[in-house]
């Protein structure tokens, strides 16, 4: 199944999602960055999808899904996707998200501990400030005539200098989805994140974690995943040399560090099934 499909959340907004890999592999959960689309994964779904039945989405205000008026919430961004798991019947998933991706993974972690088989924070934070630097940006969205201020915000913090010295396809691609996004949706987003505080409850997370980090990152820092690592009991701390989008900047680094933590599960599932099968 390779289609969009939506699913209508509790409050009327319709949310866009799409599978990846066969119906009877353990589901895993890719949640993406801020003012990207699903598609910001679509290196890694082929390889992921070989052992994994992958399900991409939405945020609200993003791609496919409804730009509903307002500030938006970590709590109904959170929401979101327990309604979309329990619209398709899945109790429990991997969950793999980065950057704002990656504070929603913290709350689903916190909130829905039992939903969650192991979890990967990428290029994410429990914090970002000041309340003020969000605001600007929220105003900023709404009175602009276009995003290509704000594209070219994303560009500079996304990648390294290398990679948008020149043309780059890629870049071109993230640059063209953020000027087609609705500047409310955008700016509901920004709202979630300026008023998200996971610094202390991130202690109550039990699954078992995944945190990677750029060492160049200039958004969510290094030493913010350093700061997760150190508060989530248990979690593994991985710092890879990039700046934020590491899936798309270095994704062999990348895809060994998810496959290797997310494949101690897939094994040990896969092993309880052929032992019941017995």
């Amino acid at each position: 199944m390779t289609e969009t499909l939506h699913f209508t959340a509790g409050d009327g907004t319709r949310i866009a999602y799409r599978f990846d890999g066969p119906e009877n592999r353990p589901v895993l959960v890719l949640s993406n960055s801020i003012a990207t689309t699903f598609h910001m994964w679509d290196g890694q779904v082929a390889e992921l999808a070989k052992s994994f039945r992958v399900l991409r989405y939405d945020f609200r205000g993003h791609g496919g899904s409804d730009a509903p008026a307002g500030a938006y919430s970590l709590d109904r961004l959170g929401r979101d996707v327990l309604e979309l798991l329990d619209s398709l019947g899945f109790p429990r998933v991997h969950f793999l998200g980065l950057s704002l991706g990656g504070f929603v993974g913290q709350w689903l972690g916190i909130h829905a501990p039992e939903r969650i088989e192991r979890l990967v924070l990428s290029n994410t934070s429990p914090h970002l400030g000041p309340a003020a630097y969000f605001d600007e940006q929220i105003r900023n969205v709404l009175a602009a005539s276009d995003l290509s201020a704000t594209a070219d915000m994303f560009m500079r913090n996304w990648f390294p200098p290398s990679m948008l010295a020149g043309e780059n396809e890629t870049v071109e691609e993230f640059q063209a989805a953020i000027l087609a996004m609705s500047p409310q949706g955008l700016a509901g987003c920004f709202a979630a994140v300026r008023d998200a505080d996971l610094r202390r409850p991130i202690s109550l997370i039990t699954a078992p974690t995944l945190v990677i980090g750029g060492v160049d990152d200039k958004v969510t820092l290094a030493s913010h995943s350093e700061a997760i690592a150190a508060t989530v009991p248990g979690a593994e701390l991985v710092l890879l040399p990039g700046v934020h989008l590491l899936n798309v900047e270095r994704p062999t680094e990348f895809m060994e560090a998810i496959t290797r933590f997310l494949a101690v599960e897939h094994g040990s599932s896969a092993a309880r099934a052929l032992r019941a099968a017995g």
